[in-house]
């Protein structure tokens, strides 16, 4: 950490009407980790883009061994030895591991042919996935990988570069926590190497454990840069949003009552040798922990309809529904807000006005034509009431930020009247103020009487918002904590399967 690797100087990045980022600078040293963060929209994206060399400053300079770069290319930011783990996953899924993890660095075979080398480049990948401690092979297609799995091929592909700058955006965004802790090892071991890491996230406790210093973007300027001895998360919080952050728990307003959504002896076809026993009361959030790989995703795509329920009862209020579809479970006012809201939860082309009423048409419409001005009094409504930050209601939800995307997604239900929401990771790729938004919403939701499930891998959230916690281990409920007994320690003992110590025991 004695020299610096690179820095930026003065960087300032226009368009139209839009001060992107306004006289940035900041410097990298060898061997450190730098912590980069910030609330959506507050410049982080462009600033590595600017690095990258998909986009060009409007003033500022770049130096890189000293050597000054008014802008850069892609290419000659891979030749600098500057790699990327975006957040947004950039893989083909018709190709298997390997091939994507060279994708455009293929080694031929020469022959009549000139074909790929698949041999040597699987031969290559491996101990890239030894070291991720990864469990699929390099031969394994991508599309039959998880979206924890195909991250972790993403930060191979980063790895087989030999980078001297790897930028990590939201690495752990999908992985599980020990996925995290085996990545985290990963930053470790890279910073001894000499190698230096720029860690973009929005899980603070991530940036706790890693950095060597943290640099804070908010509204495209840098509002403070914190060492290793001034971390805390108070700090960092003060600094991206401009003030504190109140405390993550907010408790009900009453007790939750009785009712609610139960799943007596449910079986998914993710574990059809597993039987689940679950129950969510109106007014509380229960939080919903575990591995992935547990079930937990399994478990709310069968409640919502999208798999088959093999066997058990799922009642609502004491009655037996029948779900066979998600039209079922929105008939009876169950809603799901998927974990991947871009691919299951919107159409990205369509407007806000479309998005938010796409679940709801028939209430739109007259004479079997779509009543547009009911749409828009619907849309105006709710994107008031979740304070959607867009132009107006025409905006395609392509354009918004994760935050303001995911609030559509919410709004899309909560014009609906639920009775039981399934938040599956609510806040994966969200900034600090906008999760607080998204808490605030669920709590106002559970208040409200509508029973809340929440599946969350973040440890932080899992423990800071629910009321209770059941974690989930190989396709069961392997336990129940009331909050009096929330710790990492207790979630995770429970999460790996082993029971909890005689004075913690669960519920």
């Amino acid at each position: 950490m004695a020299d610096t690797l690179l820095e930026l100087a003065g960087i300032t990045k226009t368009y139209p009407g839009v001060v992107a980022l306004d006289n940035v600078s900041l410097r990298v040293m060898r061997g450190e980790v730098l912590g980069l963060v910030g609330e959506n929209g507050a410049g982080k994206s462009t600033l590595m883009k600017i690095l990258g060399g998909v986009t060009e400053p409007t003033a500022g300079v770049i130096r890189i061994d000293g050597r000054e770069h008014r802008a850069l290319t892609v290419s000659g930011a891979t030749r600098a030895g500057i790699a990327f783990v975006h957040q947004e996953l950039n893989l083909f899924e018709n190709l298997d591991v390997a091939s994507n993890v060279f994708i455009g660095r293929e080694k031929l075979a020469f022959g009549p042919l000139m074909l790929v080398d698949n041999a040597t480049l699987r031969a290559r990948v491996a101990p890239l996935l030894t070291r991720l401690g990864a469990d699929f092979a390099p031969d394994t297609p991508v599309e039959t990988l998880s979206i924890a799995q195909r991250q972790m091929v993403e930060i191979a592909k980063a790895l087989s570069v030999d980078a001297r700058v790897i930028i990590m955006d939201e690495p752990t965004s999908s992985l599980t926590l020990s996925e995290t802790e085996r990545l985290l090892q990963i930053v470790a071991d890279l910073k001894a190497s000499g190698v230096a890491v720029i860690y973009i996230t929005h899980r603070l406790g991530e940036i706790m454990t890693c950095a060597d210093r943290v640099v804070v973007l908010r509204d495209g300027r840098m509002v403070g840069e914190l060492g290793r001895e001034a971390l805390s998360h108070a700090a960092m919080i003060r600094l991206m949003i401009g003030r504190d952050l109140k405390s993550l728990y907010v408790p009900p307003r009453e007790a939750p009552r009785a009712g609610g959504c139960t799943l007596t002896g449910v079986v998914t076809t993710a574990f059809p040798d597993r039987r689940i026993d679950l129950s969510v009361r109106h007014g509380e959030i229960l939080g919903l922990a575990g591995l992935v790989g547990s079930g937990r995703t399994s478990l709310a795509r069968t409640v919502f309809g999208i798999d088959r329920l093999i066997g058990g009862e799922i009642r609502l209020d004491d009655e037996v529904i029948a779900i066979h579809s998600p039209r079922d479970a929105i008939r009876q006012g169950i809603y799901l807000v998927p974990e991947d809201r871009k691919r299951a939860g919107l159409v990205l082309e369509m407007p806000i006005r479309e998005n938010i009423t796409l679940a709801d048409l028939l209430h739109h419409a007259r004479l079997l034509l779509i009543d547009r001005r009911s749409e828009a009094r619907v849309a105006r409504a709710q994107s008031a009431t979740l304070s959607i930050k867009a132009p107006n209601i025409e905006t395609q939800a392509v354009t918004l930020s994760g935050g303001n995307q995911q609030k559509v997604v919410l709004a899309k239900w909560l014009s609906m009247q639920p009775r039981v929401v399934i938040f599956d990771e609510p806040t994966r790729g969200i900034d600090v103020g906008a999760k607080t938004e998204i808490y605030t919403l669920m709590r106002g939701l559970a208040d409200r009487g509508v029973a809340i499930l929440m599946i969350s891998s973040d440890m932080e959230e899992v423990i800071g918002v629910s009321d209770r916690i059941a974690v989930m281990h190989e396709g069961r409920i392997s336990g129940l904590l009331e909050r009096e007994q929330f710790t990492e320690y207790n979630v995770l003992r429970l999460a790996i399967g082993q029971a909890l110590e005689p004075t913690e025991s669960a519920a």
